[in-house]
């Protein structure tokens, strides 16, 4: 897993919230991948992210994303990889962004929260305002893809 921001674990404040993420890649169509909208109300409202949310006490990232898109969007993760992990720093918090690659899920996608739900094609990031902490790895995703 790539790290960015986080290579040394003493650079990372204790007063983090460690989020998980999913890239859930599209079952049937290459290069396409689920974003989410935040809604009205939460930190960045309105901006688009990839799925996920919070780990709660005692929890392993694995289970936190299973969890989080079980009830965010409605799959149960059958298999995924570590993506990569982004530190950032917003003035009002600091994340730890634990990013998954999910290419295997059981379910139909549906918003279970209200969310806008959507599927891009790696191609269309640029058409979409993401949080800075989702940046570095939007723009891996696109790097690979080019790879």
């Amino acid at each position: 897993m790539r790290n960015t921001g986080a290579e040394d674990p003493s650079s990372i404040d204790e007063d983090h919230i460690h989020v998980v993420a999913a890239i859930v890649w599209h079952s049937q169509y290459d290069n396409r991948f689920l974003i989410a909208q935040r809604q009205q109300g939460k930190h960045l409202e309105y901006y688009w992210e990839l799925p996920g949310g919070k780990l709660e006490a005692g929890e392993s990232p694995w289970q936190a994303l299973r969890r989080e898109l079980a009830e965010e969007i409605n799959v149960e993760v059958v298999s995924g990889n570590p993506y990569m992990r982004v530190y950032h720093r917003y003035p009002e918090r600091n994340i730890l962004l634990d990013t998954w690659s999910v290419d295997e899920y059981q379910g139909e996608v549906r918003a279970r929260e209200q969310q806008p739900l959507a599927w891009i094609d790696i191609e269309d990031i640029e058409q979409y305002r993401f949080p800075p902490a989702d940046v570095p790895i939007l723009e891996a995703i696109k790097r690979n893809a080019t790879a």
